[in-house]
């Protein structure tokens, strides 16, 4: 596997930021690795940190590159601070960057497929929620999403104007969110009743978890759609030994397309 820190300006963002970026290698010689590339442009999974990370984050907790190192997959993990994937009603355009900026620019960078039955996301927490956001807002670009103990309800999660905490204030300022683009329990709906493609979903969380409620509220909306969903549960917190574990499960799970592999 290629190990790339990318350092690039974004112009949506008007400032210079990061991504990690593993991308396939096919190896022979390599001491305890087995690593796989496919021919032509690589299949890949965007993967998304948390409120309190950054793009390093996965790297740094998780196996994830020896995990994949067989997969014939690139990772892209970008950075976006504290903005729930959003366009902040105070802050940066995190939305318009990590759902239209940065997949043309990592393109442009890397041997990148733009296609869709290649493309996938997943993320952990606030990253839970941006995963699931862009698979359900962008369904004709992503196959699949996942989910690892998402922030999945925010419409109950931020309350009243009034109570709003700071980075939901920044973020989302006084709007009420429910039936918006930025209330996922909206989007299952929408998508479930729209026509064209609709992303493959999978979801997790552990029972032991404070967001293990907002993850009830999200799996009773889709068992009653027809989409495609898988869900998840098992005794765990809001940790990284959770999450190293089912990250693992996400990546079988994936459909990748063996053509490329």
């Amino acid at each position: 596997m290629a190990l790339i820190q990318c350092h690039f300006f974004s112009e949506v963002l008007g400032l210079s930021t990061s991504m990690t970026v593993i991308l396939p290698q096919q190896t022979s010689a390599q001491i305890g690795m087995t690593n796989t590339a496919g021919n032509g442009l690589h299949p890949t999974l965007y993967l998304l940190h948390g409120l309190s990370d950054d793009d390093s984050i996965w790297l740094r907790r998780t196996s994830i590159e020896r995990y994949v190192a067989s997969m014939g997959l690139a990772v892209v993990m970008p950075q976006v601070h504290r903005s729930f994937y959003t366009d902040m009603e105070h802050g940066g355009k995190y939305w318009t960057f990590i759902s239209e900026e940065l997949p043309a620019l990592a393109r442009s960078f890397f041997p990148l497929s733009h296609a869709r039955e290649d493309n996938f996301v997943a993320g952990l927490s606030m990253g839970g929620y941006g995963a699931f956001k862009l698979g359900l807002r962008c369904p004709d670009r992503f196959a699949a999403a996942a989910s690892l103990s998402g922030a999945l309800d925010m419409v109950s999660r931020i309350g009243p104007a009034e109570d709003r905490l700071y980075d939901n204030r920044l973020i989302y300022g006084d709007r009420d969110i429910s039936g918006t683009d930025d209330d996922l329990l909206h989007l299952v709906r929408k998508v479930d009743t729209g026509d064209g493609p609709k992303p493959m979903l999978y979801q997790c969380c552990g029972t032991e978890d404070f967001l293990y409620e907002d993850n009830q509220s999200f799996r009773q909306v889709c068992e009653q759609t027809s989409l495609d969903y898988t869900y998840q549960e098992g005794p765990g917190g809001h940790d990284w030994g959770y999450w190293d574990t089912h990250i693992q499960d996400v990546l079988k799970w994936l459909p990748l397309n063996k053509q490329n592999q």
